[in-house]
């Protein structure tokens, strides 16, 4: 496996050495385009993703789906985008406006922080740190509190029933994760997400054939939540 760490030493050693940046120059550059960089990734994820469960969703319910825009429904997404920017943004009447705004926000953070923590490639995680799991799992929990805000800031008492509802869902399927994620720690003996996917290099060393029938198990379950 090509160790990406190669790579940003040499762009480091380039913005220090060959251009003379100083160390805050070059750090805040490189910061720079790690956050430009996982943001684009975390479109372009969503993008794909959102497409492939509007294909899957419609062969389930026997229909064909979004095949209007371009070859196959492609630009489907980027037509609903493009129709979500030209909406007007309106706010709730007697809702308290500073949350209301934040709780998309918080949302949005927590998905991109968990974004971050994957490791595409030897040396190309964002944010490795050695409780990884431990940050990955405080870091989701966010877009709960973000769900449940939008519902108050509302000032609705359905909305508040309805965010609670959404909240304690998203909280029975967090708990599910984190018990499949323990598994996982214990398996491999190591709460840093590179660490976990070292040990499962090869053929036959993926946990669920590591740990048999309950990783099997705790696979599937991690899957549906």
């Amino acid at each position: 496996m090509f160790d990406f760490s190669i790579v940003t030493r040499w762009f480091d050693e380039l913005l220090r050495q060959t251009l003379g940046l100083g160390n805050f120059s070059a750090i805040l550059i490189e910061c720079v385009l790690v956050g430009v960089a996982i943001i684009v990734g975390y479109a372009v994820l969503a993008i794909i993703l959102i497409f492939m469960e509007r294909k899957v969703c419609a062969y389930f319910q026997c229909r064909i789906g979004p095949v209007r825009v371009g070859w196959w429904g492609t630009l489907q997404v980027f037509a609903d985008v493009l129709k979500m920017l030209i909406k007007e943004i309106f706010t709730v009447d007697k809702a308290d406006k500073l949350l209301y705004y934040l709780a998309p926000f918080l949302v949005i953070a927590a998905s991109i922080g968990t974004f971050s923590f994957l490791p595409w490639n030897k040396g190309a995680a964002v944010l490795d740190f050695n409780v990884g799991i431990f940050l990955v799992t405080a870091i989701s929990s966010i877009g709960v509190l973000g769900v449940f805000i939008a519902g108050w800031a509302s000032n609705n008492k359905y909305s508040v029933l309805s965010a609670m509802r959404a909240a304690v869902q998203m909280i029975s399927y967090e708990l599910s994760l984190g018990i499949c994620l323990i598994s996982a720690v214990v398996l491999t003996r190591t709460m840093q997400i590179s660490g976990i996917v070292e040990a499962q290099t090869g053929p036959w060393q993926w946990l669920i054939f590591q740990g048999h029938i309950p990783a099997l198990l705790g696979f599937i379950v991690f899957c549906i939540a």
